[in-house]
């Protein structure tokens, strides 16, 4: 999946990021866009979260959800 791909599908598969982590918002939602770093930081920065724990729930949340939107690009 290319990166136009992927921020294309994402509109589509963000309710399901938001479901996860209700404190992210519309706004930090258009700002990642897909982007994996980015959703990992809004993690981090709105739910309080150290860069470990960002990291485990959004690797488990990527092995429930395998959608293949987070390839790093």
């Amino acid at each position: 999946m290319n990166k136009d791909q992927i921020e294309g599908n994402w509109t589509q598969f963000k309710g399901t990021v938001k479901e996860q982590w209700g404190k992210l918002t519309d706004d930090d939602l258009d700002i990642i866009a897909g982007k994996r770093d980015q959703l990992l930081g809004r993690i981090q920065e709105r739910h309080g979260l150290a860069k470990e724990e960002a990291e485990k729930q959004l690797t488990a949340f990527q092995e429930r959800n395998p959608t293949g939107f987070f390839e790093r690009y």
